[in-house]
């Protein structure tokens, strides 16, 4: 999947360097204060938070749409509900 296929976020997050859970707290609480149906883009560490974060935010209620490897850090795709 091509960058250009996916939308363009409407916010970014870089929680590189960030441990568990507050990485999941952080982004949570970002997707809170956005507008229902709009995209983030949170930037992790490769091991625990790639592992950990994206599985929280789907029992969360929240949308991972893409996971990308950015060799260094993943970027995770996040949507907040419309509902």
């Amino acid at each position: 999947m091509s960058v250009s296929s996916l939308s363009t976020p409407d916010g970014q997050l870089d929680l590189r360097g960030t441990p568990c859970p507050i990485n999941f707290v952080r982004t949570k609480l970002r997707l809170e204060k956005m507008p229902p149906g709009s995209l983030l883009e949170v930037w992790l560490d490769a091991g625990e938070p790639i592992e950990q974060v994206p599985d929280s935010l789907k029992m969360a209620g929240y949308q991972v749409e893409n996971i990308a490897d950015c060799s260094g850090y993943f970027s995770l795709l996040v949507r907040r509900p419309s509902a």
